[in-house]
């Protein structure tokens, strides 16, 4: 890649290259960009947003509770 264009704008241009880092539930997934590093996950309409912290500390308590509601099940 050129060094006159960055990461971001090459995103932009051409698309993110997003990949699943994390599946929180078997609903709710966390993606990342392989280009630019920019966090997504998916809301309630199954549609990708940015990853705020306060989204990152929701599927945090999503992720902990579904795992151990399955441990129980066990």
């Amino acid at each position: 890649m050129s060094k006159f264009v960055d990461k971001r704008t090459a995103c932009s241009i051409f698309g993110h290259k997003i990949v699943t880092v994390r599946n929180v539930t078997s609903h709710f997934k966390e993606y990342k960009c392989t280009v630019c590093n920019v966090e997504l996950t998916n809301d309630l309409q199954d549609r990708k947003t940015f990853l705020t912290p306060q989204l990152k500390e929701i599927n945090e308590t999503l992720f902990n509770h579904h795992n151990r509601k399955h441990l129980h099940s066990i």
